[in-house]
């Protein structure tokens, strides 16, 4: 894997971006949690892909959040990322609030995109299963929300305090962080208009969702596959919202599968 600083748009951005692997490339966009590294299912996706995992702007040291007022600046932004990377176009992969960017990017710069999956993805509301409001939860109400099993050794990790105080401190600073870049897309609401556009998606499309998510309910599942022309959905057990890393091989296996058309 190499990490590496990419200037987007003459220097308005510094993109912080991992890449791994060879094949064709993919593009993964996190969601509001942010990566953890280069996490397991990255590199397992490395093995057949050229992985590209960027943080979105405001998010680990990526800069140029203030010129970004809403979704569709995202989408700009993306744009001059990818062809600062001299890439025409390539399969994305988006999580959470990362699935909603990419629903964005496929619906407005549908030739970019060549498959496209959507996974735990917010973007679109339903009033009678709403999307929790995760800036207001305690720790373990998050966890519960986040996780099939939140006594799992996976979650515990993901979810645990730093015991050394300095730790702690740049953890909390991170945390607040990413919530406060995430609450400029996401908040009160994560329905910026996505379904005014939606119907632009023209890219094949996995919707791929944990089936205890508590956070972004398994509806909507079905929700954005009526919203995409010609869909399909992949609903994973024993899985929360987080199903790239409580079922990494399963959720690679669902990407890899239906990235070559099976």
């Amino acid at each position: 894997m190499e990490e590496r600083t990419v200037t987007v748009r003459d220097g308005l951005f510094e993109t912080k971006l991992r890449t791994g692997g060879s094949g064709e490339p993919l593009l993964f966009l996190h969601g509001a949690g942010g990566l953890r590294g280069w996490d397991p299912f990255l590199a397992e996706l490395a093995r057949r892909y050229t992985v590209y995992a960027p943080a979105h702007p405001g998010f680990e040291s990526s800069s140029g959040l203030e010129h970004v007022d809403d979704v569709v600046d995202l989408v700009v932004y993306y744009n001059d990322l990818l062809d600062a990377l001299g890439i025409e176009s390539l399969h994305v992969v988006g999580h959470s609030m990362g699935g909603m960017i990419a629903a964005e990017l496929a619906a407005l710069s549908p030739h970019r995109v060549q498959r496209l999956v959507l996974a735990n993805a917010v973007g679109l509301w339903l009033d009678k299963h709403p999307v929790a409001d995760f800036f207001a939860m305690t720790s373990d109400q998050l966890g519960i929300a986040l996780w099939h099993d939140p006594e799992s050794e996976v979650a515990k990790a993901m979810m645990a305090v730093p015991e050394d105080e300095q730790a702690q401190m740049q953890a909390y600073l991170v945390r607040m962080q990413h919530l406060a870049t995430a609450g400029k897309f996401l908040w009160p609401i994560p329905d910026k208009g996505l379904k005014k556009r939606i119907h632009r998606v023209k890219a094949p499309t996995l919707i791929l969702w944990g089936q205890s998510d508590g956070l972004v309910p398994v509806a909507y599942a079905q929700a954005f596959q009526s919203s995409i022309h010609g869909s399909q959905v992949s609903i994973m057990q024993r899985c929360g919202h987080m199903p790239m890393y409580e079922n990494p091989t399963g959720f690679v296996e669902e990407v890899s599968g239906f990235l070559n058309g099976a």
